[in-house]
This record gives C-alpha cells, structure tokens and sequence, in this order.
C-alpha cells in the first residue's frame, strides 16, 4: 500500500478477518490510494435508494476528486476502512476529524463524523456492525473520543446500527436529518452487545460447518480405503440426510459408490455448503480455489503436509487461511480427523470414524485425531470400564486448528439444545483470555470437562503456533478452575467426569453416602473420598447375601437422608445366575434413583459388565432397538424419532441413567469433580462486584503512562540485562529504563523509578513507604533524621534484596549510633555501599509480611497473586492467583486461599492481621492493571499487614505499550 511522505506508514495492524451474522468471513482492511478501481467497482453495485440515503442526494456515480477523496487517506484525521470478500469491496466506513463548528481539524480536536456504504447484497449480514466495532478502536487509538454521524430519517437501518451498538448517545433532529453522537468509551452495554454479536456470528460459522444441506467430497477415489473414499463412505453409510457428491478429477464416471461424482465443485450444478477436502497438500490451493468460486460456505481439510511438517509447511497453511477467507469459507484443519453430527436431521459422518457415534447429549472436541478415537470409542463401547451405551452430540477433531477452534466451538456449544455437557482435549490453546471469557459463560450453563495435553513438554505441538505462558501448569490450572473449567489429567478422567455429568444432577454439596455388599470395598470408596476433600458417611455394609430389594431399600433410605448429598454404591458379583442378578439389581438401583432425582448415584463394580449394561440399557440415550452399524432409511429415523416423542422419553430422562465404574478411585475422582463444579455454580450465581473507589485517578494515571512511554520512546537506550524486578526500586537507580516486556522479547518494557512508581500507585490510592538512598554513612544519617526514627537499613542488592535471612536488613535503628554501627556491620560483611546499594526507610507497625503481584502473561492475561513472603512460602509454591478483573468475592477467596493463611488470622494467640485492608489493597491493584493495559507488571514486596492497616514497603512497576487488539477490542478471527 501507500506511503507518501505526507502520510503516516499503512497501518497493517488494522487488518482483520471478522466473521459476519450470516457465518461467513469478510476482510477488514485500511483504504488505500491503489482501491480506486475496486471503490468504483463497488459504487457501481450499490441501488440508488443506499446511495440516496449516502449522500442525502441522488449520486450516481463517484468523480474522480470523490475517488480521490475516498481512497487518500492520513491515517489519523482521515480513515477509511472497507469489508472486503473475494477481494472485492462489499462495505466501507470513513471518519473524519472535525472541530466544534463541525469543519475538518487535527488533533487535539477529539471528535469524528463517521459514515457507511454497505452493498445491497450484503445488508443483513452485519457488516457494519463490524466496521463500527474496528472504526471506533481505530478512531481510540488516534485520540478521538466521539463520533457525531447525520442519517436521513427514513435510513432505518444504519440508525439501528447505531443505536443498537450500546454506547451512550444524544440524538437530535434538525433540518430534517437525524443527528447521532455518542462517546467511544467502550460501556458494559457495548461489550454485552459486541460479544453478543460475537456468539451468534461464530456460533452460526459451526453450525455451517456441522449442520450442511450438502458435502462434497474433494479426493474420493474409486478404489476403497483412501482417505477421500473413506470419508465418502462414510458419510454415505451414516445415512447423512442431504445431498452428497464426490469429486476428483480423474474420474468419467457419472457416479462413485452410489453417490453422484463429478470431475470439479464446478461442475455440481446445485449449491454445496461444505466441501471435505481430501487431496496432496501441493493440490490444495486449487480444490479451494474451486470451493471459493462455487460459492462453498465452509471446508474440512483432512490433508496432511503443512505446519505440523515444518517451516515450509507452516507457510503453506498460512496461504491456506488467507486464502479460505478471501472467499468467506472457515476451515477446520488442515490435518484434520474430521466432523460428526448425530443429530438425526443431519447425520453427518465427515471423517475417518468408521462407525457412526450413537446419538446423545455429549460434544466432544479434539485437537488430535488419534485422542478423538479414543474418546469416541471409549464412549460407544459397552460394559468394560465405563458403563456402555452413552452417545455423542457433535464431534470436532480441529487438527492443526489453524481456523476453527475450541473457542468456536464452545460458542456453538452454549446455546445448542442437544449438547448437555462438553469435553474437550486441548493441546494448546491459542487465545487464553478468549477461552477463559467464554468457558465461564459455558460453563454457567453446562459442564465444560478439559484435558490438555503437552502440558509438561515446554512447547507446543507441531502446527499450533500459539504464545507460551511463563506461569507453571499448576497456575494456569488454577486459573482455569476459577472460570468454571472441570480441569483432569487424562482421557479416562474426561470420560469418567462426562459420563456422570452428562447422566446424573449435580450434588448439593460434599457429603457422600456409601452402600454396598463389600465391607473392603466400601472401605476404599470412604478412602477416596478423603483423598478427594469429600465428606463421606460410614460405609454401610449390605453384606454378601443382600439381594437387589436389599440394595433399593438401602438406596432409597441414603437420598432420603438430609444430610447426604450423593451416593456410591459399591457391588461385587454374586454367586449364581449373575446376569439375572445383574439385571434385577440394575432395576433396583433405577428404581431408587428415579424416586429421588435430586441427587446423583455411581455404582463402583468389580469385574460385573453385565451390570454395567443392565444399568444403562433401559433408558439409553442411544435410538431404542440395538446399536446401529449402518444407518436406518430416512424414513426409520423419522419413526424412531416419533417414537421418543410419543414416549415422553426426553433429557429428563437420559439424565437419570447411573454410571458404573471399575474403581473406586474413579468413581470418587469423578464425583469430587462435579461437588467442586457445583459449588462454582452456586457462586458463580453471585460472582461479586468490582468495587467503586471515589479517590482513584483514573485519568490522571492515563496521563502519567502516556507521558512516561512518549518520554521512553524518544530516548531510546540500549537493551540491559534482564533484572529482578524488584531491583528498580533501589534510589540512585535511573527514573526509567527499557526492559524486555514478559513473553515478548520484540517488545520493550519500562522500568519506572522509585518517584514514578509511587505516583502512579498513589493515583490508585496505594501508599508506598518511601526508601531514601544511603550512598555514605552520612547520607543514612540525613535519610533518618528526614524520616524520623526508628527507621530501618537495607541493601537493595539483587543478591541481597528481600533476603532478611542473610543479614541485609537492619530493623528499630533507634537512633544515629545505632544507624551508623549497622551501616558499618553491613558494608563490612557484604561489601562497598556500590555494591550493596542501601536504602533508609521508616520503620512500618509489625504484622505478617506478605507478597502481592500482578502480571500479564502473555497466555493466560491479566494475573494477580498473593503470598506470604520468606523462603518457605516460595519453597512450597504457597501462591494463590486469580484472573483481572478481581471482584471483592475473589479477593477474599484469594487471601484464604493459601495453606498458610491461618498466619493471618490469628493462628497460636497472635493479633489477626487487617485482613480488610490488604483485600482492599488487592482490589486497589486489580483497578490499576485492568483500568491500563500499558501496566505489563506490577510487584509489592513485602506489604507488611498490621493488626490495623498495612504498610507497602517496596514497589516496582513495568510499564509498555499496550497490544494493537486483545480480547477487549473489536472482533476478530486469530492469525496463528
């Protein structure tokens, strides 16, 4: 693009893919000098009625001073961004600075009038709602903070645009035009709004993917067992209930395997809504150019031989993308397993699973094709480990996820009807601070069941090009947690924890009753309960000879009693005729359950697969008759499914079905997941709030960040040695230095000095106790006396700093003497004042010290942590750690959080410390890094926390500037 040199450089970041209403992708893009054949290509297609309504006046056509206008742009008074597909313009949107009287200005003039064109064949795709979201970041960025926009009364459709937006607005009416101005700050209503949008766009995007009216297999071949063939085979063989077609180029053929074929997607004379591309990688580009054309609304690429083979692979899957979107297609894969629908509408077996998955309430999604067959035929097989015949409602396998991902899904996932528990392995996830946002919704509303793989291998897998997070794996579980994530270790985890989560309601709380006919049994099933922070009843023992009515009547006595929560049931097999036995007990147990459906049931077996299926057989979420290998005709789908209508059978009643497991272990690890995911549901209901604080700054602390890194870029300095972060804080040190920014090595970051740090955590109403230099014995002296005693003598050596257990800190120097004898002690065990660099600093009123920390890691976000300070807290990893924004609620759960928290309230006859205060302080911390994305790092070590108050002793701040988009901004689909 252009750069002339009265220009600012062609802002790059503003390029983004969206995905619109309607599911399909569109371009956003700076406007640029060489668009002005594809601007009047543009106008040309727009009806006279949108362009009336433009330019409130019949315009025809654009002048060549328009075209000029239109596309020459400054990039920071004068913006012009189009929605683009297929390289062609579908939508534009421009603002232009003005001042008060409303002629064109320059900054510090902060308001904009902003207008739109979308082509007529494209409104209602919400196209520019779009546009609006990424104008109005861009309008932020270059220092405009009101739009003012004129339409015409009867242009009902733009005024919508913008006033469904949610931004506060003043509207007037004069001269018969309609004039809008709101303000850009974004308001709770406008993300509520923007990530509203975001769901139904994305959701709508899956939904294309796994819910087609037509496939086209690209690479079927004639002979069978070639991937293409296979897939076709497939999809024919699970009964898929649209048309399907297969395609290769070589073929004569009229048809393939009873299927319609055809040598290219152009040739199919009907509209082809998913494409499976099966073919060599290097054949790619033209199979998907072909989609592009033939108007396909999405694709599968199972082909192997990009980024998981390399550099060169990398690239190729790039051009993929790029080119996908060009024409509004998603992709998942390439490298993928496939996609299946059960539902009976679609039926849809677009992979490599030879079987069709029964139908049921699960969503299963995996980035690695090898772990989705495990998953799906741990979930088809019968008896076994896990009791047999629980279904599936969609299934993604994302392979190189370099498009849809689980975020996608999991927006598809939240509001469809048919899935009631989603399960999900991760290899990497790709945008933490999206999935968190959106795990928490899901999760609010079903179980979300993960399991991430190549958590330990310091790297992610070939092909997932994501950021590396600096926090361990224990942390980023935690993190998870917090958001309402069922976080476990290993596939059969995530089985074990769907399968009750999916059949049973959740437990009320933590206390387990225990029945069975073995003594030893019920024993281990009590100890697991405690391994697990369960509260487990004494076991009660049935004794070998309890027939079935023995075990109803038991049952039905334990969810009678108020004070169990749960039951585990613990058989082992009798002597006999056991699939007699089998089957009576199983009615005894689902009779029982079904009489109490308020409480959730587990049966722990030993080797009795019949009762496994006894359990489940009679209310199986599965289609009734036997499991079916080949699909039924269309027609026998439509009579199954009338049947369940006119049976009543329903969610209701799936949900009842009791899930038996091998090992106690299990059973107990499963249930102690859903007590914890029930008690986060319980107070997710009432999450808290972010405290209002009348003496915060915000502006003020804008001003400062904006001045510190405006000051910083202008005197660029050489890249020091990575530093403790603490090290800043030590006097004598220079006011500000650049430092590599955390995950981000291309980045700078800046260190504030002592005086900067103070006064921006002063604007947040967060006190630093001020620490004086003490170069010579004599500076100690004069530091003292301006500080009044007692005080306290330092060294701010890295070596040496916060190291109270080496001797760096001399404490109550109560007067010149003994500061002068410490200074003495001080230099002659460790060295010249150079070296040690020490500080005076007043005494702060004795309490426990603790550490308090907010940092942005570059995958998980906006992180605040909390400890006690002292070599064991670190030793033992005693942090606690939640997501920003903080709420008071979390605040609290933060303090007690530590397994050394009884130190703060009391613990052996000691004062409780100002437990208010320093939650006060976190909250305080938490406004700041949230309120500024340019605050990358935050430390405060120690905070002394007082009997009343606490005081903060040593601070550091990192400061940089802020990323071009994040989760905040407008939407966007990731590059990766």
């Amino acid at each position: 693009m252009q750069t002339p040199p009265d220009r600012h450089e062609y802002p790059a970041h503003w390029e983004a893919d969206v995905v619109l209403r309607d599911g399909g992708t569109a371009r956003i893009r700076p406007i640029a000098a060489d668009d002005a054949d594809r601007l009047v290509s543009f106008y040309e297609q727009v009806s006279a009625e949108s362009k009336y309504y433009r330019f409130f006046a019949p315009y025809p056509r654009l002048s060549a001073k328009d075209v000029h206008r239109f596309t020459h742009h400054d990039f920071v008074d004068r913006v012009g961004l189009a929605a683009t597909v297929g390289g062609e313009f579908i939508a534009t949107v421009r603002y232009d600075r003005i001042a008060a009287d409303g002629r064109p200005a320059s900054a510090p003039a902060d308001e904009a009038e902003v207008a739109f064109l979308v082509q007529d064949a494209h409104q209602g795709r919400g196209v520019a709602s779009a546009l609006l979201e990424h104008i109005a970041a861009v309008a932020r960025e270059r220092g405009i903070r009101r739009f003012a926009a004129e339409v015409l009364p009867a242009n009902s459709k733009m005024i919508k645009v913008f006033t469904d937006a949610g931004y506060q607005q003043k509207r007037s009416f004069e001269d018969g035009v309609v004039r809008l101005e709101f303000d850009l700050e974004p308001t709770d209503r406008s993300l509520a709004v923007q990530r509203a949008r975001e769901q139904r766009a994305e959701a709508r995007s899956v939904a294309r993917l796994l819910a087609p009216g037509s496939v086209a297999v690209v690479g079927a071949g004639r002979t069978p067992g070639g991937v293409g063939r296979s897939i076709l085979d497939n999809l024919r063989d699970a009964g898929f209930t649209g048309r399907l077609y297969a395609v290769n180029g070589a073929l004569q053929e009229k048809e393939l395997a009873g299927v319609p074929a055809h040598r290219s997607v152009r040739d199919i004379g009907e509209p082809v809504d998913l494409a499976v591309i099966a073919v060599p990688a290097e054949r790619v580009p033209e199979a998907v150019a072909e989609c592009g054309e033939h108007g396909v609304q999405g694709l599968v690429v199972v082909s192997a031989g990009y980024a998981e083979s390399g550099p060169e692979g990398r690239q190729r899957q790039r051009e993929l993308v790029r080119q996908a979107r060009t024409y509004g297609m998603r992709i998942i894969g390439p490298n993928a397993f496939g996609v299946i629908n059960t539902s009976p509408g679609t039926r849809l077996n677009a992979s490599l699973a030879p079987e069709m998955p029964r139908t049921g309430r699960i969503g299963l999604f995996a980035q690695s094709g090898a772990i989705g067959i495990a998953l799906l035929s741990r979930l088809h097989r019968r008896g076994g480990g896990v009791t047999g015949v629980t279904g599936v409602s969609t299934f993604v396998s994302s392979g190189n996820r370099a498009d849809v991902s689980g975020n996608d899904v999991l927006q598809y996932w939240y509001d469809d009807p048919d899935t009631d528990v989603a399960l999900m392995y991760l290899e990497s996830i790709g945008n933490p601070r999206k999935f968190t946002r959106l795990a928490r919704r899901t999760a609010a509303a079903k179980p979300l069941v993960v399991v991430q793989g190549a958590r330990h291998g310091g790297a992610a897998p070939q092909g997932h090009a994501v950021r590396a997070t600096r926090l361990p794996h224990a942390t980023v579980s935690a993190l998870l947690r917090q958001a309402g994530v069922i976080r476990v270790d290993t596939i059969t985890e995530l089985v074990d924890a769907g399968l009750l989560l999916a059949r049973q309601p959740l437990p009320a709380g933590p206390r387990v009753a225990i029945l069975g006919n073995s003594e030893s049994l019920g024993l281990l099933t009590y100890d697991a309960c405690l391994a697990q922070e369960l509260r487990p009843l004494p076991p009660r023992d049935l004794t070998t000879g309890a027939s079935a009515e023995d075990f109803r009547a038991a049952l039905a006595h334990a969810l009678a009693d108020d004070a169990c929560d749960a039951v585990v049931v613990t058989a082992i097999p009798a002597v006999g005729d056991m699939s007699a036995a089998d089957a009576a007990l199983a009615e005894a147990l689902r009779s029982a359950s079904a009489a109490a459906p308020g409480k959730p049931v587990l049966v722990v077996h030993v080797e009795l697969g019949g009762l496994a299926e006894a359990l489940s057989a009679a209310a199986s979420t599965a289609p009734a008759g036997p499991a079916p290998q080949v699909a039924p005709a269309p027609a026998e789908v439509e009579n199954e499914v009338e049947s369940r209508e006119t049976e009543g059978e329903s969610a209701e009643v799936d949900s009842r079905l009791i899930p038996a497991y091998p090992a106690a272990e299990r059973a107990v690890r499963a249930l102690a997941e859903a007590v914890r995911y029930g008690q986060w549901r319980r107070e997710s209901a009432d999450p808290g709030r972010v405290p209002e604080y009348e003496d915060i700054d915000e502006k003020g602390a804008a001003e400062q960040i904006d001045q510190l890194l405006a000051a910083a870029s202008e005197q660029p300095q050489p890249q020091p040695q990575p530093r403790p972060e603490a090290e800043a804080q030590s006097e004598g040190q220079p006011e500000a230095q650049p430092e590599a920014r955390p995950g981000g090595p291309e980045e700078d970051a800046l260190t504030l000095g002592p005086d900067d740090t103070c006064a921006l955590l002063a604007r947040y109403g967060i006190d630093v106790r001020r620490a004086l230099p003490a170069h010579t014995p004599g500076e100690a002296v004069a530091a003292a006396e301006r500080l009044g005693y007692p005080v306290a003598l330092k060294t701010t050596a890295p070596h040496l700093r916060h190291r109270a257990d080496l001797g760096g800190v001399r404490l109550d120097l109560a007067d010149e003497e003994q500061l002068r004898r410490a200074y003495a002690e001080l230099t002659s065990l460790f060295g010249e004042p150079e070296e040690l660099r020490p500080v005076v600093q007043g005494m702060a009123p004795r309490g426990v010290d603790t550490v308090v920390r907010a940092v942005i890691d570059p995958a998980a976000g906006a992180v605040l942590s909390f400890g006690l300070a002292g070599a064991a807290s670190e030793l033992l990893g005693d942090t606690a750690h939640r997501l920003i924004p903080v709420t008071d609620r979390d605040a609290a759960s933060l303090v007690r959080s530590i397994r050394t928290a009884p130190l703060l309230f009391g613990w052996r006859g000691s004062a409780p410390a100002d437990v208010a205060a320093l939650e006060e302080l976190l909250l305080r911390l938490s406004r700041l890094v949230d309120d500024h994305p340019e605050v990358v790092s935050v430390s405060l070590e120690p905070v002394v926390v007082a009997p009343r108050g606490l005081s903060v002793l040593g601070a550091s701040v990192r400061l940089a500037p802020p990323p071009a988009r994040d989760d905040l901004g407008p939407r966007t689909l990731p590059v990766y």
